[in-house]
């Protein structure tokens, strides 16, 4: 196992199976020495966790377990295209899209759940860019979706 899985072990997670796509994409792809993963929603055994709005049915506290969740998933996804999540050297950008109501304005803090993980599990490398949007709606009804970019070292 490597040191980043190790990592997520010591945190009580498991990178999960790559999630299959929802419609006619791929999980991630592979350009030069980066990995564009598309976006993840928050798919534990198969199934969302949960559905709605942010600020609406959903609750702050469950959107950022549904961030860490689409963290993980992406995390899958890179792993499939790499084999060796030890050779992640950096997290370059992370997106992620909460889906919420038109007064909510907390996305920022939805987008930690992933952003944190990234830190816990690949330390220095983990720090990124981000952005953290509102949208009415997600795919599947999903209150967030992350998508990353992350460089590959040999």
């Amino acid at each position: 196992m490597s040191a980043v899985e190790d990592r997520l072990a010591e945190l009580g997670l498991i990178v999960p199976e790559v999630p299959a796509p929802v419609a006619a994409y791929v999980p991630a792809v592979v350009s030069a020495d980066l990995v564009f993963t598309s976006g993840q929603l928050p798919m534990k055994n198969g199934e969302l966790m949960v559905t709605g709005k942010v600020g609406g049915e959903v609750s702050v506290e469950e959107a950022v377990a549904c961030a860490e969740q689409c963290a993980l998933n992406a995390i899958a996804a890179v792993k499939s295209m790499i084999g060796d999540l030890d050779r992640v050297a950096q997290v370059v950008k992370v997106v992620a899209f909460v889906a919420s109501t038109p007064d909510f304005t907390g996305q920022p803090g939805v987008a930690n759940g992933a952003s944190e993980l990234f830190g816990k599990v690949f330390g220095d490398a983990g720090v990124h860019a981000r952005s953290a949007v509102g949208v009415p709606v997600l795919p599947l009804d999903a209150p967030v979706e992350v998508e990353i970019v992350v460089r590959v070292g040999s």
